[in-house]
């Protein structure tokens, strides 16, 4: 079901939304950031880093045109899943059992990303599922679906996945023993689809280039903070890494893979670059990562900027309100302090920790000039 905001509105109800496991999800952010946009005169929304879409939906559901982008094959393919599909469930449920009946056999995913009983090798997943993941993986290629059909029932696969993992919730280190979730069977499921009357797009690629052209009545940005870890490279493990297998799953292209987890050769950190998530300083001693976020919230063409930051990212709180004030004026800021989960706790210098050693969330709304 889909709502249609009111622009007047005082409250705005938060839906429900679906989504994998991610480091970066915003569900506890949700009510914050619909309190924040309660109000304001807005019809079109960017959700500028949209991961695993949780954010793109809310507003979607709400009634709001929105547009999803992100870098991510992973990312794209739900937010067409969700955004972008008008078809009911009923279309798409001979289609989940006709792949949940096929018999599985060792294939690609199975090699790479298949455990045995004793988790030997330390793999992501039992190798029974893997071979239910090759099957199927292999059986949506030929199947004659178009872009969308085929986004809703690869969102199905990367949800039954997310649900039997062995993981701490990515993919850049697997559990020495199995997790009790591993141990049930890949079953796929229609994802929770909504068919709104909104009309929204889904943009895959570089944040400058999706903002380059367009013009959004709010833009929300989350954008990814990488390692305080100076000596490493640019970022110990970028978002492409924690989630290269869903990569995999999309793409099905049975990449040239390196390390002990099986990454895909291009999440390499020569190779999947982010601004955002550069740690070191440019001539000028200004950090990058920083100096990015200056030059989004310039460039974008919108009436109001929702940005989201944490106590663990590169700047203090007084330096993003000076970024702010360069290019519009702060209308509010909130300050979220709930328990970090385990991946926001991998840190290894304490530099860029407030003083008080509390893990907060920080929302900024600002209007531009």
């Amino acid at each position: 079901m889909c709502a249609i905001h009111k622009t007047n509105a005082t409250v705005l109800e938060i839906p429900s939304t679906q989504a994998i496991k991610y480091a970066g999800s915003k569900l506890k952010l949700l009510p914050h950031i619909l309190d924040l946009v309660s109000g304001l005169e807005v019809s079109t929304v960017l959700d500028g880093f949209s991961g695993s879409t949780r954010v793109s939906q809310a507003f979607a559901k709400l009634g709001f045109n929105t547009t999803a982008s992100d870098l991510s094959e992973w990312s794209k393919t739900l937010a067409t899943c969700y955004l972008l599909n008008q078809k009911s469930a009923k279309h798409y449920q001979p289609i989940i059992d006709h792949l949940n009946a096929l018999t599985g056999y060792a294939g690609w995913f199975s090699e790479y990303y298949g455990g045995d009983d004793l988790n030997t090798h330390k793999r992501p997943f039992q190798l029974k599922n893997t071979k239910k993941l090759d099957a199927i993986r292999d059986e949506i290629d030929r199947l004659n679906l178009d872009e969308i059909e085929k986004a809703v029932v690869l969102t199905s696969l990367i949800l039954a996945l997310d649900k039997i993992d062995s993981t701490l919730g990515h993919f850049v280190a697997y559990l020495a023993d199995w997790s009790p979730r591993s141990h049930q069977e890949l079953i796929l499921h229609v994802p929770e689809l909504f068919i709104c009357d909104g009309k929204h797009e889904v943009v895959q690629g570089d944040i400058f280039d999706t903002i380059k052209n367009r013009q959004f009545d709010l833009a929300y940005f989350d954008p990814p903070y990488g390692s305080n870890n100076e000596k490493m490279p640019p970022s110990r493990v970028r978002y492409s890494s924690y989630y290269h297998i869903w990569t995999s799953v999309i793409k099905n292209d049975k990449p040239t893979l390196f390390g002990k987890v099986n990454r895909r050769e291009d999440t390499r950190d020569s190779v999947a670059a982010s601004v955002f998530e550069e740690f070191r300083k440019d001539e000028q001693g200004k950090f990058i990562a920083m100096e990015a976020i200056r030059k989004l919230i310039a460039e974008t063409q919108a009436r109001y900027i929702l940005l989201s930051y944490s106590s663990g990212g590169r700047a203090t709180k007084e330096e993003l309100f000076s970024i702010l004030n360069d290019s519009g004026k702060l209308i509010k800021a909130v300050e979220i302090d709930y328990k970090k989960n385990v991946m926001g706790a991998m840190r290894w210098t304490n530099e860029w920790i407030n003083s008080d050693g509390k893990y907060k969330e920080f929302l900024f709304l600002m209007e531009k000039h």
